[in-house]
């Protein structure tokens, strides 16, 4: 079940202040998993497995601005690479 903060209506994502704070999170639904960093910018990855990021092979990769914008842009993007299921 979704925490009543996710910020996503498929996976359990925490809102913009935890990653503006410089937080990482990653997480997965199925066979799914992904992977934001925080930096300069905002860094999702994902790929498919239950390997952790640093021994799985990374399927899609994409920045997005350190922004509330950037952050929902990235949400809408990890729905999408998840809908290709």
């Amino acid at each position: 079940m979704l925490s009543k903060t996710s910020v996503s209506e498929i996976f359990d994502i925490p809102k913009f202040y935890y990653f503006n704070s410089g937080n990482d999170y990653s997480g997965s639904k199925d066979d799914f998993s992904y992977k934001i960093i925080t930096g300069e910018k905002l860094k999702a990855m994902t790929w498919h497995g239950r390997l952790c990021s640093m021994k799985a092979s990374i399927e899609n990769e994409c920045e997005f601005d350190r922004t509330q914008e950037g952050f929902d842009s990235m949400i809408k993007w990890l729905e999408e690479m998840y809908s290709r299921n």
